[in-house]
Parts: C-alpha cells; sequence; structure tokens
C-alpha cells in the first residue's frame, strides 16, 4: 500500500483524486486550510478509513515535521485557490500557496525521496499570441493586473519545480492544467461551467462576458485525474511540463447554447464587459501528454454536461424540498 500526500485535498480536483487513489488500495493523507475547500468534499474520504485528514496551512514550515507525513512516497501539490473570485479575494494567500508552500512540499519531497506532481495552470501561457499553446510557449502573462497573482504565482512556483529537479535531481513533474470541471465544482466559484449551468437551470440569464468570441477547452475531472495519475506513475514525467487539457476548443458563445440545449432552458443569454487580462483563446497541444502518458480525454463536451446538469439540478430540486 502506498502512502500519498494531496495538498488541496478538500477542493475540487484533490478531491476527487483523493477518491481515485483510495480506489486503487491507497492510504491517503490530505492537507487543507479550507479556504476554498469543504469538509463535505471529503467526508466520505474520511468514513472510508483509508483517508488521514489535517487541517493545516501547507505556507507554514510546519508542514516539514509532522510526524504524519514521514514516508511519504507521493505527493500530489494541488492547494491554491484556482477560481478568479477566490484568488482575487485574497491575492497574497495566494502568491504564498504556490511560491512558499510550493518550496515547502518540494523540500519535503526530497527529504522522504518522493515523486511530486506540482498542478500549475494554463493561465501561465496568460493572453496567449501563440494558439494552440505548446509547453515550449513562455506565455504572454501580465504581470500588472487583478490574474497576475495566481498567473505569476503558479509560474514562479515552476522555477522552485525547475531549481529542484536540476539541483537535487528531485522526481517532480509539472502539469498544466486547462479548464476541468464536473459538478464537484462549487456552483459559487465564478467559473464559467458551473455559472452557465445554475444560470440556465434557474432560468435566468446566462451571462457571457464579451462578445462571447473567446474560446477555452473543457477537460471533464475523471480526464484530467487520471492524467494525474499518470503523470506520477512515469519516470518519463520526471523534469517535464506537461500540458493536461482537452484539445476541442469551444467559443463562451457556444458553450452557452449548448447547455442551454442541453438543460432545455428558456433563459436568454446577455453579454457584459469582458474582465480585464481575460485570455481571448486557450487551447492546449497535448502531444507531449500522449507521448509520454499515452494519455489523452476521452469524455466529449456534450457527455460532461449532461453528467454536470444532472448532478446540478438533483442539488436545487434538494435545497427546494429542503
Amino acid at each position: 500500500m502506498r502512502k500519498a500526500l494531496i495538498t488541496g485535498s478538500a477542493g475540487f480536483l484533490g478531491s476527487h483524486l483523493a477518491s481515485q487513489l483510495i480506489h486503487k488500495g491507497n492510504q491517503v493523507i490530505g492537507i487543507d486550510n479550507l479556504s476554498t475547500g469543504k469538509m463535505e468534499n471529503i467526508k466520505p474520504l474520511i468514513e472510508s478509513g483509508q483517508f488521514e485528514f489535517i487541517n493545516s496551512d501547507i505556507t507554514s514550515s510546519d508542514v516539514l515535521t509532522l510526524d504524519a507525513l514521514t514516508g511519504i512516497g507521493e505527493i500530489y501539490h494541488l492547494a491554491s485557490p484556482a477560481s478568479p473570485r477566490f484568488y482575487q479575494k485574497d491575492p497574497f494567500k495566494t502568491i504564498a500557496v504556490n511560491t512558499i508552500g510550493t518550496n515547502y512540499l518540494l523540500e519535503l519531497a526530497r527529504r522522504n525521496n518522493a515523486k511530486i506532481v506540482y498542478t500549475s495552470t494554463s493561465e501561465a501561457y496568460g493572453d496567449p499570441e501563440v494558439h494552440p499553446q505548446h509547453e515550449e510557449y513562455h506565455g504572454n502573462v501580465n504581470t500588472w493586473g487583478p490574474r497576475a497573482c495566481y498567473d505569476e504565482s503558479k509560474r514562479l512556483g515552476e522555477v522552485y519545480c525547475y531549481e529542484y529537479y536540476h539541483r537535487y535531481q528531485l522526481p517532480v513533474k509539472v502539469a498544466r492544467i486547462f479548464n476541468t470541471y464536473s459538478a464537484g465544482l462549487r456552483n459559487d466559484d465564478g467559473r464559467v461551467i458551473s455559472n452557465f449551468v445554475m444560470q440556465a437551470l434557474q432560468q435566468r440569464d446566462i451571462t457571457v462576458y464579451g462578445d462571447g468570441s473567446q474560446t477555452r477547452s473543457f477537460c471533464y475531472v475523471d480526464d484530467t485525474i487520471q492524467a494525474l495519475l499518470l503523470m506520477m506513475e512515469s519516470d518519463k514525467a520526471n523534469g517535464e511540463i506537461i500540458n493536461i487539457g482537452n484539445p476541442i476548443e469551444y467559443s463562451i458563445l457556444e458553450l452557452a447554447n449548448l447547455v442551454k440545449k442541453l438543460t432545455h432552458s428558456s433563459c436568454k443569454i446577455t453579454f457584459r464587459q469582458l474582465p480585464k487580462d481575460d485570455p481571448r483563446m486557450r487551447r492546449p497541444v497535448i502531444e507531449k501528454a500522449k507521448k509520454l502518458l499515452g494519455w489523452e480525454p476521452k469524455i466529449s463536451l456534450e457527455e460532461g454536461l449532461l453528467r454536470t446538469i444532472t448532478v446540478y439540478r438533483s442539488q436545487i430540486e434538494k435545497q427546494k424540498g429542503g
């Protein structure tokens, strides 16, 4: 039985990842300060008997001396606010968790001879001038804007990973994750799919920012989690940055119309001003993931949206009944 640590374990990706690792028979320790994660996400995991939860902040050096983390073999570093609503609300903690926290987790991995996957982001490419985005592209990130606290701190986290790999030969792998979704997303986090689905189900106007021509690529959570597991397993991924996302691109207006269609909603689509530094286009090149991991996404946007809609609709009906 392997012993794995997940930071940000009470969040969207962290709780899904923990569930998969437990299903595969692993012992999992989760750390989260619950700033954006929710205890309800990990309650079933705790009840499994294979999951230990530590309510702690990885920006404290205490993480290096926790007895429970002795003998850790694998570290998945997922801790960080990922929604603009949350990372812009507390930019200094966002910067800290992706820099100071990443440094501590890399040092913990070094002391335990552990493998580590660092979850970076497609935001590392900023508002790209190269399309689609490949891992060698250095990006177009504005350091002087409302998204910089997340974009730039994630990029600096990658630098920490580079130094630990080259100085200490630490088996660290960097996943640049593109938009991931499912019903596990908080329905109040402000991200586009959760926003659109909730608005459509509640017969409220679907809010599109800008003219809706900006594009994104959406990857269902099961596919993203599978990629992270494969990255941890693969020695070929050591010292590599790998795009993890769906290479099929949709405009935001196409997404809005698809959500409206699948929810059978009579809501209207309204338009508001585009936020500052919102990327115009985003689509990953995933040839490296195919080559090194044998991975590519399997779940289509329509199938993933139908799964998401079913759960969100059930939640709404349950709230009405309560």
